[in-house]
């Protein structure tokens, strides 16, 4: 490691810890000696000088604090002594004037892709089964557990749990050391990949809690994010079941189908259980309609398109205090050269904006865009403080631990995953991307109701960063994880698909590793690639409640 600190702006006064400090260790930056008064535990912050009760702390070029109480140089900055604080923000005059990366490496790069009828390209082959309703989760199970392991459909772990070993020494009389000691992992797949459709990457069973009860606008929402994954380019055909007489009406999925595919050609089974004779034949007829639908899907081939038609979608989650360091502008480094290719790259989250509102808002290259941005953010805020929270919630247990103590410190690391290009639009949840480049949308910071909104959206890859490590993943749309650090990508190495470590290790700068994540995006674009999230079968999947949820 080159540097064992370091001080990300120029302009702030608090300096990150690449390793661990004890007190009395002393530091040196630029020429400059830092006599630790306590210990600093790697990714956390010591001030850089004296700081009085009520100074702002400043990191990341903004404003992310300010001091509880006076805090001496070289002492850490935590939740004692610092409280979330963020600059306000307007709209006015903007500055979207943008240095494009260097792209000459990539402009011959192609991918082959699922070319669908309204123009899209997807990168995955899938066949969606979905209930409307709740009601309808456990025909959705069961249909899941008659088809997909016949079809060559069922997950591909590299071991799987060996329950009859435990059965039986729970029979012979074991102990509870001896059944907590013995070893029932089965290494090796015991899953033949022997697919009967090899055109149709997988057939994804979706399931939620949602359709029915609470208020109308969420089952509306709900039908329009259904909509999204059907219309998705990974997408070639959908089998809904409904109970019939729930809030989330057939009308209203059509509706939001047309709106995004108004020559909608994707073949789509609607079953209606209350029309239907018996449970029974609702199953039979679901799994009959799905084989067929299979059966067309199966013609499609995989066939050259640009990186024009590539939309990235751009997460965080299990974040620490490298995230803003590494991964997030490593991956932010990709999505300009995507935007600078013609590609589109969306960034959610907005709870974890707050603090850099004014930059983003600076980007965008619309009044329009400038003004919806600002009012998104301003009523989420707004009814997040109604029931009794706030932005400044927003940091968990795992983000604090690991050196993000406030809300608006977390939001300057996110946002570098949106690189400096600029922001073509603003969508709010469920609204379809359909400008070229940078685009935001609302979404909460919860990692899977916003991976799930960023597919629903139309994104057909997304890329994870994590500092902790979570094992998320979405159904449709590919999910590459990259860690923030060495030892993460090590430890969870059955999770993590590319280490951004190696920048803050110096192996790598920002500019190189955000080369390699898009070699990497677009091996797994043309399928030749999976994810370990595929491998995994982590469909994660959470429809958000328009209530708040940070």
């Amino acid at each position: 490691m080159k540097n064992k600190v370091l001080k990300v702006h120029p302009s702030d006064n608090v300096i990150v810890a690449l390793q661990d400090f004890a007190a009395g260790d002393e530091a040196v930056l630029n020429g400059q000696t830092f006599q630790l008064l306590e210990n600093i535990p790697t990714k956390h912050k010591f001030a850089e000088r004296d700081f009085a009760e009520g100074e702002i702390i400043t990191m990341y070029g903004v404003t992310v604090g300010k001091a509880l109480r006076p805090i001496p140089l070289g002492s850490r900055i935590s939740t004692e002594n610092v409280v979330h604080a963020s600059n306000d923000y307007a709209v006015g005059s903007r500055q979207a004037d943008w240095q494009a990366p260097d792209i000459s490496k990539f402009k011959s790069h192609s991918f082959n892709g699922f070319h669908r009828a309204d123009g899209k390209v997807g990168t995955r082959n899938y066949w969606l089964v979905v209930p409307l309703v709740f009601c309808e989760n456990r025909n959705i199970k069961v249909i899941q557990e008659a088809m997909l392991e016949k079809l060559g459909y069922a997950t591909d772990r590299d071991f799987s749990v060996n329950m009859e070993s435990l059965i039986s020494q729970y029979k012979n009389g074991a102990s509870t050391d001896e059944l907590l000691q013995s070893d029932i992992i089965k290494t090796g797949s015991d899953i033949q990949r022997n697919r009967l459709f090899p055109n149709v990457d997988g057939i994804k069973f979706l399931t939620h809690d949602g359709g029915c009860g609470g208020i109308r606008q969420d089952s509306e929402a709900l039908c329009r994010l259904l909509a999204g994954y059907i219309t998705h380019p990974n997408v070639a055909g959908a089998t809904v079941l409904s109970l019939g007489c729930q809030n989330a009406q057939f009308k209203f999925l059509e509706n939001a189908i047309q709106e995004f595919d108004p020559d909608f050609k994707k073949p789509l089974f609607i079953l209606e259980q209350q029309k239907i004779s018996s449970e029974r034949e609702l199953i039979a007829q679901a799994v009959k309609k799905t084989f067929i639908g299979l059966v067309e899907a199966n013609q499609a081939e995989r066939k050259p398109a640009p990186l024009t038609k590539l939309m990235l979608g751009l997460e965080c989650g299990g974040s620490d205090g490298f995230s803003g360091i590494s991964a997030n502008p490593a991956l932010g480094y990709a999505s300009d050269l995507l935007v600078a290719l013609g590609g589109t790259t969306i960034l959610s989250e907005f709870p974890e904006l707050n603090g850099v509102e004014q930059e983003l808002i600076n980007r965008c290259t619309t009044d329009e865009n400038a003004e919806k941005f600002a009012h998104l953010m301003r009523t989420y805020s707004k009814r997040a403080e109604e029931v009794g929270s706030g932005f400044y919630n927003n940091p968990s247990p795992g983000n604090i631990k690991d050196g993000l103590i406030t809300d608006a410190m977390k939001s300057a690391g996110a946002a570098k995953k949106g690189g400096t290009s600029p922001v073509t639009d603003v969508l709010d949840y469920t609204e379809q991307a359909s400008h070229p480049g940078l685009n935001l949308l609302c979404t909460p910071g919860n990692d899977v109701e916003s991976t799930t909104a960023l597919a629903g959206s139309g994104c057909n890859l997304i890329v994870f960063t994590t500092g902790l490590g979570t094992p998320t993943g979405n159904p449709i749309a590919p999910t590459i994880k990259m860690a923030s650090n060495t030892v993460l990508a090590n430890r969870m190495s059955d999770i993590i698909d590319i280490n951004a470590g190696t920048v803050i290790s110096g192996e790598d700068t920002i500019e190189t590793k955000g080369e390699e994540l898009l070699d990497l995006l677009i091996r797994v674009a043309n399928g030749e690639q999976f994810t370990h999230a595929e491998r995994l079968g982590q469909d994660d999947f959470i429809p958000w409640k328009r209530g708040v949820s940070l």
